[in-house]
């Protein structure tokens, strides 16, 4: 059957059928991935910060125990003035937890260490050094001591939010 002609209604004109908006444009993006864009330039400025840091503090680490290491070697038949001279790194780190820490003795230096989180081996052998650096001929193991020096330094020396995760 042939298709009958359209003819205008009594009433009024002939419409034509809705016709949609075009498709949004991609550009400019949506308030939503503004933020997601924000909040990820955020994420990697942080991330870069924290790596700085932790690489900042990490030669910061490398040259104490570089020089720790010097000292070994420059006194090694000197023991009293290699415990004097590993003294004066704890005394000098010391002073980050206390200032006071230049002027303690006994059992107040025992504390002092202490507030690093180091175990009790390591705290008696750090307490050696007090007297050992005043004796001639110390029977200390200086090695040991030594050790006991890197291995407190290099928790004391780290950032104040990563000491508690030690």
């Amino acid at each position: 059957m042939p298709a009958a002609p359209v003819s205008a209604p009594a009433n009024g004109p002939v419409l034509r059928d809705i016709h949609l908006p075009p498709d949004p444009s991609w550009w400019p993006l949506a308030p939503g991935w503004w933020a997601i864009a924000a909040l990820a330039v955020l994420a990697l400025c942080v991330m870069a910060w924290m790596g700085w840091r932790r690489r900042r503090w990490r030669r910061r680490i490398d040259a104490v125990l570089a020089d720790i290491e010097a000292l070994e070697q420059r006194y090694a038949q000197q023991p009293a003035v290699l415990a004097a001279a590993l003294h004066q790194w704890l005394r000098r780190a010391a002073r980050t937890y206390d200032a006071q820490a230049i002027h303690h003795r006994g059992d107040r230096w025992r504390d002092c260490l202490a507030r690093v989180p180091v175990d009790a081996s390591t705290l008696d052998r750090l307490m050696t050094l007090e007297t050992a650096m005043y004796r001639p001929a110390v029977g200390a193991d200086m090695d040991g001591v030594a050790d006991a020096v890197r291995r407190w330094l290099s928790l004391a020396l780290k950032p104040r939010g990563e000491r508690a995760h030690a």
